[in-house]
């Protein structure tokens, strides 16, 4: 969905949401950044690739929970 369809209060949970996972990943960012950085190109797959990955899946599980966090998670009493 393009932003330009998007209403004022979707765009600032957008907004919000994104400053949340940004702030949450900032260690994992550098950790990636310390890994390409530090690993010559001839290293850069097999072994490496799986740690690479590993990387990523941490910032996903992450921006999953920020997301999980900004919902409602009280439930009411069955009646």
């Amino acid at each position: 969905m393009s932003s330009a369809h998007l209403s004022p209060e979707k765009q600032a949970e957008i907004d919000g949401l994104a400053e949340a996972i940004r702030s949450a990943i900032d260690a994992e960012i550098d950790e990636l950044a310390t890994n390409l950085a530090t690993t010559d190109d001839a290293h850069l797959f097999g072994a490496n690739e799986f740690r690479i990955r590993a990387i990523a899946l941490k910032i996903a599980a992450k921006a999953v929970e920020r997301h999980l966090a900004g919902k409602k998670t009280a439930t009411t009493e069955p009646r």
